[in-house]
């Protein structure tokens, strides 16, 4: 049975050094690209969340090739204890 889509994305996060949602889009679309709430803004909300509780932290910033904001987020070792503490393997 698969994680629910947030959780894997949490979890996803104890395995990289880091990613932006577009970058958790293709990591996990073969699992979960079927999902109604997989998009770039579900996986953003999952992110931004993660971030005001602590769990995520922001990387780092760059533009695209639209100039658009592209954020990139990484799990801290506290923030990866914390998600693999309520996230078991």
């Amino acid at each position: 049975m698969k994680k629910p889509l947030d959780c894997a994305i949490l979890k996803l996060f104890t395995k990289i050094e880091e990613a932006s949602p577009g970058d958790v889009l293709e990591m996990l679309k073969s699992d979960y690209g079927n999902m109604r709430p997989f998009t770039k803004k579900g996986v953003s909300d999952v992110l931004m969340t993660a971030v005001v509780n602590g769990i995520l932290e922001e990387a780092h910033y760059e533009l695209d090739k639209n100039d658009d904001l592209v954020i990139y987020y990484r799990a801290n070792e506290e923030g990866r204890a914390i998600i693999n503490r309520y996230l078991p393997d």
